[in-house]
């Protein structure tokens, strides 16, 4: 008899051996149980008038259509269900259309059944599991669609500005800044203050850190 908090896993694979191969290891589970089984599109959408599954494994070269279909369909007829694309497509247009249409996980058929079962797990639970090369896949299209972000600006500081922030550098304190450069501690003070308005940090060394990138502090 299936337990209630039994995963209940539906299939839609058209390949007989990875199907069943797939199909067995699920029996072996003790948290989960086969739902369904379609062979093929057809079969996958007259699957989803019934019951719901919790968690869809599907493919997406199927002999009669997409299974990009089927996902499209769950994701509306199943609405609590995770789909889980299984497939040997890893061309970045699949991936991204069947991320688009809603797939909680994409892997490749490379991966062995204990990753399957674990992916089924995982997005179950909320998750989304990714074959590596497809997750690399995704990283590196964003990488090169997200804009660079635009480099700080930061205001330049007048050369007695400059001078006191390379004694501030060298540990000095105010006090000692005063002498050397023969004002009053006062006057320190406001070109320190100064200085980090300007710069837009609030310690001695946020100010010094960001002169040493700026290299201010070299002469």
């Amino acid at each position: 008899m299936e337990h209630p908090s039994c995963i209940r896993v539906a299939i839609v694979e058209d390949d007989p051996l990875f199907r069943d191969a797939v199909c067995k290891t699920l029996d072996e589970q003790p948290d989960m149980t086969l739902h369904s089984v379609a062979t093929n599109r057809a079969e996958g959408l007259a699957m989803l008038q019934g019951t719901a599954a919790d968690v869809l494994l599907a493919d997406i070269g199927l002999p009669d259509g997409s299974g990009l279909d089927v996902l499209k369909a769950a994701v509306e007829l199943w609405p609590s269900c995770a789909v889980l694309i299984s497939t040997t497509f890893g061309d970045e247009s699949y991936v991204m259309e069947a991320i688009a249409l809603g797939a909680a996980g994409y892997l490749l058929k490379d991966a062995n059944q204990m990753q399957r079962v674990e992916a089924i797990r995982t997005s179950h639970g909320g998750g989304s599991p990714i074959s590596p090369m497809i997750a690399r896949q995704v990283l590196s299209r964003f990488r090169h669609h997200l804009p660079v972000p635009s480099a700080r600006i930061v205001p330049s500081l007048s050369e007695r500005e400059l001078e006191v922030l390379r004694y501030v550098s060298q540990g000095f304190t105010e006090a000692e800044i005063a002498g050397r450069i023969e004002v009053s501690t006062h006057t320190v003070h406001t070109y320190v203050r100064r200085i980090y308005q300007k710069l837009s940090v609030g310690s001695r060394i946020e100010a010094v850190t960001l002169a040493r990138r700026q290299g201010w502090l070299h002469s």
